[in-house]
């Protein structure tokens, strides 16, 4: 007999599954804090990284050489990149990781001096995600589902 006052075996496992689901909540909730302080210092950085890109404007208009165009081009697409990839953190969604890939595959095609197989597999890649984007939809891509509805995604942010 249980006597009063005594947690049951059911009742033990109801508080230990209470806790469980608590634990789990804070857990994520830190981990959405991090990300946020990771956004914030990858924004920094790349705040400070314009102050070179500035910098090299001037030889651009005075002696713009391939090495100079090509230093501008880089360190430009990287700060794109940065961007995108804080998007990223703060969107959650499939399309901005895309858009992230797009860009870096796009960077890797115009400041890359790679061959021409290298080059393929870059347009290749490319065709992929746009592949990807129109056929098995992606809602940061539009606002619609392919049969009419409101991107899920969409939804929440409008609640």
């Amino acid at each position: 007999m249980n006597k009063p006052g005594r947690l049951t075996n059911r009742a033990l496992r109801g508080k230990e599954e209470w806790f469980k689901r608590i634990f789990r909540d804070q857990i994520a909730e830190a981990a959405g804090i991090l990300e946020v302080v990771l956004s914030g210092i990858v924004l920094v950085a790349l705040l400070f990284s314009i102050v070179p890109l500035v910098e090299l404007m001037p030889g651009l208009l005075t002696d713009a050489d391939s090495i100079e165009v090509h230093m501008f081009l880089e360190r430009a697409l990287d700060i794109v990149i940065g961007i995108e990839f804080i998007k990223m953190l703060a969107k959650h969604s499939p399309g901005s990781v895309l858009e992230v890939l797009l860009y870096a595959i796009a960077r890797h095609m115009i400041v890359g001096h790679e061959d021409a197989v290298q080059n393929l597999v870059s347009v290749g890649a490319i065709a992929l995600i746009f592949i990807i984007r129109k056929y098995f939809f992606v809602p940061s891509f539009g606002h619609k589902l392919p049969g009419g509805e409101p991107a899920p995604d969409l939804k929440e942010e409008g609640q």
